[in-house]
């Protein structure tokens, strides 16, 4: 799979409408929280970007995700996508993601062409309505971890993710004692769950609707 055919497929893609709530609900943790799925979402809530950031290597084409440091909040220890909230000078979410991936992860957001966005998809855990951008680096970039706000870098390979062995499931702690049963990305041995898996079946049911 080479970067200029997953832009080409990404492109055609979001011409059309995107898939969201069956893609999500695919990889929702049960039992479903229902209120991820009202729209508009429930008000108030935040709103913050995520950066799914394509780039070539010499076995294909990665994208990065981040392990979370622990610390005392909802998604401690969590392996995610860099992004991060919404700030006031932000001209809009797509900014929002750009530079929150240029603090935490180093790269150099003035290179990133961006393709567009995905679905919006809000978490109840923390009232946000989270917007993936999709964008990508015509060469790899250097990371540089901002080690408050990210202990690791999983540099995921595209073609691994679409691979269903990577989905698994298993049952979770979540806060107020509640066990989650969940699907998940088995991402080098790290767990991939909630938003981001959610995320991720969008993109994977986007290029699986352009190989075919």
């Amino acid at each position: 799979m080479h970067l200029d055919l997953v832009v080409k497929w990404l492109q055609e893609a979001l011409f059309h409408p995107l898939p969201g709530k069956e893609s999500h609900l695919r990889m929702s943790p049960l039992p479903i929280d229902v209120r991820r799925f009202v729209q508009p979402a429930p008000v108030p809530h935040k709103k913050s970007g995520v950066l799914l950031l394509f780039y070539p290597r010499a076995d294909g084409v990665y994208f990065p995700l981040i392990k979370r440091p622990s610390y005392t909040g909802v998604h401690s220890d969590q392996v995610g996508l860099p992004g991060g909230k919404a700030e006031p000078d932000d001209p809009d979410i797509i900014r929002t993601a750009l530079r929150e991936a240029e603090e935490e992860i180093g790269i150099d957001a003035g290179k990133v062409t961006v393709l567009g966005t995905l679905s919006d998809l809000y978490i109840p855990s923390s009232s946000y309505v989270v917007t993936p951008v999709l964008g990508y680096m015509k060469e790899a970039p250097s990371f540089v971890p901002d080690s408050r706000e990210v202990s690791k870098i999983l540099e995921t390979q595209l073609t691994a993710l679409v691979n269903p062995s990577l989905k698994k499931q298993t049952r979770l702690k979540a806060g107020n004692g509640l066990e989650l049963y969940t699907p998940y990305f088995d991402v080098y041995g790290e767990v991939v769950w909630g938003a981001t898996a959610m995320i991720l079946n969008e993109l994977i049911d986007l290029l699986d609707q352009n190989r075919k």
